[in-house]
């Protein structure tokens, strides 16, 4: 097993466990659920409590984006500590759970930022987010049909990443590099995901054009590491070497590829990711990762807090805002050997300085549904 995979898994396993007893410690008082009815926004919030809502803090991508909301919160003069974690751990119930608990802990005087871990828990979440009085924004998962302006201000915005054309460019890589020809399998994330279900729809459309390419499989690996090296090691069980390429869903899923492949002496086989991770973009420059795709998370995470935070304290009106500000696509940036070393001396060597009222600049426009 390469070193920097080796620390990764053992890090993620260690972060897991510190997170867990930190919920549970945090938590424990809040188990309660409370009555709040109403559903109004109530007047500003002089101070509200802000919480981060997420799957765990154990992969680069997911602690990039709670860095982000700590670092907001210490732009309004509190401690980063300040920023309360709500840690699902994958589970849409505890998602729902946590989020009611910390509602009735602040009596609503809150702003939330939140993945709902899978698309049809974002309306019980924003659900009980407005019947508590409270802000929420939400990024990645919701259902089609639930759009903030039909919730009301408490529901202030929906930020999601317009996956389908970077994973069809990542795909597009992959295949010439592939020669055009030969199979191809895909790992995915979790089933009911959104990024799950457009990274694979892009793959599907760069097929269209690659008729001696064929799609052997394509199975969720749920983001993880671990399911990601399983996954592959049944794909090399039933397929062997009529797999010339790997599609992979995100960064952690290709780690898992990469040990698997590397388990069976495969040192050379062409695999695309998605996320931007740091550690998969020294895998680009080193040539292990033909590309990987950057969704700026430091950025996703501090301006989804700031948006339920400044909307929470009568900051702005998210009702006055335009459609294009309630429900937007958050930025994203291809990575290849050939700009990789660009893109971390800008991106990772030093984390740009934000402006967190500046809550749309790098945006790339109003989501389009099909």
């Amino acid at each position: 097993m390469s070193t920097f995979i080796k620390d990764y898994i053992e890090r993620e396993t260690i972060s897991r466990r510190n997170f867990l007893l930190a919920t549970a410690a945090g938590m424990g008082a809040m188990a309660a659920p409370f009555a709040f009815g109403g559903g109004a926004a109530r007047a500003a919030i002089a101070d509200p409590a802000i919480a981060w809502s997420y799957r765990d803090r154990a992969s680069a991508y997911w602690n990039s984006i709670v860095s982000g909301g700590e670092t907001f919160v210490e732009s309004l003069g509190k401690p980063k500590d300040s920023l309360v974690s709500l840690i699902n751990e994958g589970s849409s119930e505890k998602s729902l759970a946590d989020i009611k608990a910390f509602l009735a802990k602040t009596s609503g005087k809150c702003a939330i930022a939140c993945d709902a871990n899978d698309s049809p828990n974002a309306r019980p979440v924003v659900e009980a987010v407005r019947d508590a009085g409270a802000y929420i924004s939400t990024i990645w998962n919701k259902t089609d049909d639930l759009h903030p302006w039909d919730i009301g201000d408490n529901y202030v915005s929906h930020m999601t990443w317009s996956d389908e054309k970077p994973a069809e460019q990542t795909a597009r890589i992959l295949f010439e590099a592939m020669g055009g020809k030969g199979g191809v399998v895909h790992l995915g994330g979790i089933a009911a995901n959104n990024p799950a279900i457009e990274r694979l729809n892009g793959l599907k459309n760069a097929l269209k054009d690659f008729p001696n390419i064929e799609l052997l499989d394509a199975q969720p690996a749920d983001w993880d590491t671990t399911k990601g090296t399983e996954l592959m090691a049944s794909f090399l069980t039933r397929f062997g070497d009529k797999i010339t390429g790997v599609h992979c869903a995100n960064d952690n899923i290709a780690y898992g590829v990469i040990e698997a492949l590397r388990a069976e002496g495969i040192e050379d086989m062409p695999i695309v990711a998605y996320d931007g991770n740091p550690e998969a973009v020294k895998l680009v420059m080193d040539g292990k990762l033909l590309a990987t795709v950057f969704t700026n998370p430091h950025w996703g995470g501090g301006i989804t807090a700031a948006l339920a935070y400044y909307a929470a304290t009568g900051a702005f009106k998210p009702s006055e805002e335009p459609k294009e500000h309630r429900e937007f696509y958050g930025p994203t940036i291809l990575i290849t050997k050939k700009d990789a070393a660009d893109f971390k001396a800008k991106y990772l060597d030093s984390v740009p300085a934000y402006n967190w009222k500046d809550f749309w600049g790098p945006s790339n426009g109003q989501i389009k549904y099909k």
